[in-house]
């Protein structure tokens, strides 16, 4: 029983740690376009982001429930928890490599694959449910294929509405309307991504026999909420660089666009109990306002880059975390 609760210990100290990384990792996503256009300050962004992120994982939490139970049902493995601890490091893993490059990879893709890859390793094929894995992957695959459009309509349409206003004018007020729509986008993304370290963690206490349900215990999310709102304190420069400067030259009205956008992708994903790629969203959603604004200015060949890890993240944190198993498994069962 001792050694059990160790465990379920290290899988809680894991599941945090990655909602950790995953808020310096992705708070470059919510709060780069207003960096960049000088919308906010640096500090007060992260510190705003932080805020909104902790409310925003406190809001729900149907995406945790989800997680903690379509991917594989814990009640039926062996090695449940054993199973997990293996999925989070190799999600930590490729969330650190790719912050390190300043790549803005996704953090529920490596979440999914990771623990896709730890469930076949630790319990066979037959024990990924494959209806529920398809559902998120139309979810991560079909979110930022929206947002691009959202983005690219949202900008398309504020570009005849301002077409004969003063550039400086227009900019002025959209420089102060981002202070909104970066808040909204940090709240969405509370909203989505914290649940995804809850989920996680539910998923452990369901599969150790701690709860029958994947109803999440209030001090899962606060803690969930809390490691993601410091972990966004410490912010992401490398990625806000990317995200803010790399794919195209942000003005404010672009940056209100893709941050409203993408924010209505993510809040409507979490509404319906779906995880989604804010990485992915937010990106998209900027590269739609980026077309929209002009085809030509955009760097395609950055973006090429992001998408190339947007695909190869599931494939190579399942492998990760299978290889991560099958090294436990030799070592101490």
């Amino acid at each position: 029983m001792e050694i059990e609760l160790y465990v379920l210990v290290i899988v809680v100290f894991l599941a945090l740690a990655f909602d950790f990384i995953n808020g310096f990792h992705d708070t470059a996503n919510a709060i780069a376009t207003s960096i960049s256009t000088r919308a906010i300050k640096p500090r007060v962004a992260i510190l705003m982001a932080a805020s909104m992120n902790f409310i925003g994982a406190m809001t729900f939490t149907g995406v945790a429930k989800t997680i903690g139970g379509s991917v594989a049902d814990p009640t039926t493995l062996e090695f449940g928890v054993e199973i997990v601890i293996c999925a989070l490091l190799g999600a930590i893993i490729w969330n650190l490599v790719t912050w390190w490059f300043g790549i803005p990879s996704s953090s529920s893709h490596a979440l999914i694959g990771a623990l896709a890859g730890a469930v076949i390793a630790g319990a066979g094929f037959n024990k990924l449910n494959m209806a529920g894995f398809l559902d998120i992957l139309k979810a991560l695959i079909l979110s930022p294929l929206i947002a691009f459009a959202i983005g690219f309509i949202i900008m398309f349409l504020l570009k005849r509405i301002f077409a004969r206003s003063s550039p400086h004018t227009t900019n002025k007020g959209f420089r102060s309307a981002q202070v909104v729509t970066a808040m909204f986008q940090s709240f969405a993304h509370g909203t989505n991504d914290a649940q995804k370290a809850m989920g996680i963690i539910v998923f452990a206490l369901v599969a150790a026999g701690v709860q029958d349900t994947t109803d999440v215990p209030l001090w899962v999310k606060i803690s969930a909420a809390t490691a993601m709102a410091l972990g966004t304190s410490v912010g992401g420069w490398k990625i806000i660089k990317t995200m803010g400067t790399k794919i195209f030259k942000i003005e404010p009205i672009n940056g209100f666009a893709a941050d409203m956008g993408s924010a209505l992708v993510i809040i409507t994903a979490t509404f319906l109990h779906l995880p989604v790629s804010t990485t992915h969203v937010i990106t998209s959603s900027l590269l739609g306002v980026g077309s929209a604004k002009r085809v030509s200015g955009v760097k395609w060949g950055v973006a090429g880059k992001i998408v190339i890890a947007w695909f190869i993240t599931i494939p190579i944190t399942a492998g990760m975390s299978m290889l991560i198993f099958w090294i436990y498994k030799a070592l101490f069962l």
